[in-house]
């Protein structure tokens, strides 16, 4: 059966080719962007079926009236897909404090408020599916990302309360961690900051030749990833936890084992601190 689906920043990377996918099979899309001239294909090509609304999602009041409205416009919304978000490089040193309330609004706070705003409405339709674009980003951290993770890793610490608290309303909850993929997150909407020569040489700024798409390319398929984000929705129970992409597993699950192995070191420390009853 069709369905319909609410779905964040649209206009390029993962959100555009769920979009596209998802009305080539007859699907509804509400799609977010703060540009409509940027996806006028899909507005030409699927006047019906694609229902396109300007939102910042870092403007909380508008995130909770465009959310209102399209439930009160569609009736019911099937899935929610929180992607809107960018990356932003370079050593904590180097951010300006924009920079840092800017990715913590878009990725982190945006996504939260998205979240909250559909979910009564999920809640008294009685069913619904939750998806969280995140990142292996969100398990595994590098150099020169420090902000990028941190909105990351907050964002799934959400989620994952979230879905206990939901779960008895029959709304799933899942967190997408993909790992490198050739869209523009990388290779276009990527923001860098005022680099320091402090740091010359140093692993901060071993992003830059990620993002030289001359020198190595990512190895994800957005249209595969696409695909199985989709298929998604139709596992009940809901994965909690969907990792695309053979090297993102690979090394998340190399530095969860370190992390255990750090954690079974701290038994007896862990324990002087217990009050001995």
């Amino acid at each position: 059966m069709s369905k319909i689906w609410m779905i964040t920043g649209v206009s390029s990377g993962f959100g555009y080719e769920l979009t596209r996918q998802l009305l080539d099979k007859g699907d509804k899309v509400i799609g977010t962007v703060r540009n409509k001239a940027k996806i006028s294909d899909l507005i030409a090509e699927y006047p019906t079926l694609f229902d396109c609304q300007i939102l910042d999602v870092t403007d909380t009041s508008a995130v909770h009236q465009v959310v209102k409205e399209s439930f009160e416009k569609h009736g019911e919304i099937d899935v929610i897909i929180n992607n809107a978000g960018y990356g932003l490089f370079g050593a904590a040193e180097e951010l300006s404090d924009e920079q840092v309330d800017l990715i913590i609004a878009t990725n982190l706070t945006g996504s939260i408020q998205m979240i909250r705003s559909a979910l009564p409405f999920l809640r008294k339709q009685g069913h619904g599916r939750i998806i969280q674009i995140s990142s292996y980003g969100g398990q595994v951290a590098f150099p020169g990302n420090s902000m990028y993770h941190a909105t990351k890793f907050g964002i799934e610490g959400f989620c994952e309360s979230v879905a206990q608290e939901v779960g008895p309303f029959n709304i799933g909850v899942t967190i997408v961690e993909p790992g490198g993929a050739r869209t523009e997150f990388r290779y276009g909407s990527a923001q860098v900051a005022e680099l320091m020569p402090e740091y010359d040489g140093n692993p901060a700024h071993s992003f830059l030749a990620m993002l030289d798409s001359t020198k190595v390319l990512a190895p994800g398929n957005p249209a595969e990833m696409a695909k199985r984000i989709i298929e998604s929705v139709d596992i009940t129970p809901a994965p909690l936890r969907m990792v695309l992409g053979s090297q993102a597993l690979a090394s998340t699950i190399s530095t969860l084992e370190n992390r255990l192995a750090d954690f079974r070191t701290q038994a007896e420390l862990a324990a002087s601190t217990d009050y001995k009853e």
